[in-house]
């Protein structure tokens, strides 16, 4: 539970069948008044944050929670007040959503969300709305660059990993050590390519600079870069992501404004075992203290996308789990 110092609040990030999301405008008396916000209120003493969200959104919507699952819990601290939003995702709900309060609604596409101001609180949730549950992080084209991008087509097609639970994979980090120079430019513009294809976005695990140059979506920093790095090195219109395996590095990554991170090894992976993992524990511990939305890798599957919501986690990320069949 939070200090009694910090404001506690239930807030939620509606779907409807069109994957629009709801929006709220906050009345210009208010903390934060005139900005957009997702709906939500304040968690009451005692009260449980399931029960808070789903009595706030009645409140204030008219609407009856039918599913939602943790999204991302986030502390800010404003001058004069401290908040922290445990925000969860609604997709399903009984009712018609109105402003019971006075207040404007809007129905928003995801691609749009970047168009409004909130307050500063909410542009964690802005990005965690905007990132998908499976992050794919490619292996080394061991047997050809040929058979590797029949793999990843595989992949982003919806082969034997996404379409069990979310649809193809829609991020991807082109993590390719054993490739340099033209190979590995050739490589990532084929990936890029493909990605572009599938409506895919692909992150390059390379000096930034050559993200940019590429025309790839973002860079992905491992910890050694990221740790000789003092600010954000893209800007905002391309995601900066980071690796991280402990708070030290959580927190430097955070401090730089990286969009989202990795943080691993959760479980024990079948390449290292019996190396110390994070474990579930070791991730809430981390995602509760970050300010950006956090993916799981390590032992990762599918399967273990219910475990890492709970404990905090935008998803999961994984390499031989996220695959396609014919990796190599």
């Amino acid at each position: 539970m939070p200090s009694p110092k910090i404001q506690h609040v239930a807030a939620a990030v509606v779907f409807n069948s069109a994957g629009e999301v709801l929006l709220a405008l906050r009345p210009p008396e208010a903390h934060q008044g005139g900005l957009w916000e997702f709906p939500g209120g304040k968690v009451e003493a005692g009260e449980d944050i399931q029960r808070a969200l789903a009595r706030e959104l009645h409140e204030e919507l008219g609407i009856t929670v039918e599913a939602a699952r943790p999204l991302i819990r986030v502390r800010h601290d404003y001058p004069d007040k401290s908040v922290l939003l445990d925000v969860w995702r609604v997709d399903a709900f009984a009712g018609q959503p109105h402003g019971r309060e006075g207040q404007q609604i809007e129905w928003v596409a995801p691609e749009h969300l970047l168009e409004r101001a909130y307050p500063a609180a909410n542009w964690p949730i802005v990005t965690a709305v905007r990132l998908p549950s499976l992050y794919l992080i490619t292996p080394e084209p061991r047997n050809g660059t040929a058979d590797f991008l029949r793999a990843l087509e595989q992949s982003l097609r919806g082969g034997r990993s996404g379409e069990s639970l979310h649809g193809s994979i829609r991020l991807v980090q082109l993590r390719v050590k054993t490739l340099a120079g033209d190979d590995y430019k050739r490589l990532a513009e084929q990936s890029l390519h493909l990605c572009r294809r599938y409506q895919a976005q692909l992150m390059l695990n390379a000096p930034p600079q050559l993200a940019q140059e590429l025309g790839a979506d973002g860079v992905h920093l491992d910890s050694t870069r990221l740790m000789t790095l003092d600010e954000r090195p893209l800007t905002r219109d391309l995601w900066v992501a980071a690796s991280c395996h402990n708070a030290t590095e959580l927190a430097h990554a955070c401090r730089i404004g990286v969009d989202f991170a990795v943080v691993s090894p959760v479980l024990e992976t079948a390449s290292h075992p019996g190396a110390q993992t994070l474990g579930w524990t070791g991730l809430r511990a981390l995602t509760e203290q970050a300010t950006v939305p956090v993916y799981a890798l390590g032992g990762m599957t599918p399967g273990h996308l219910l475990q890492a919501w709970a404990h905090g986690a935008q998803g999961i990320a994984g390499i031989g789990a996220l695959w396609g069949n014919d990796c190599n």
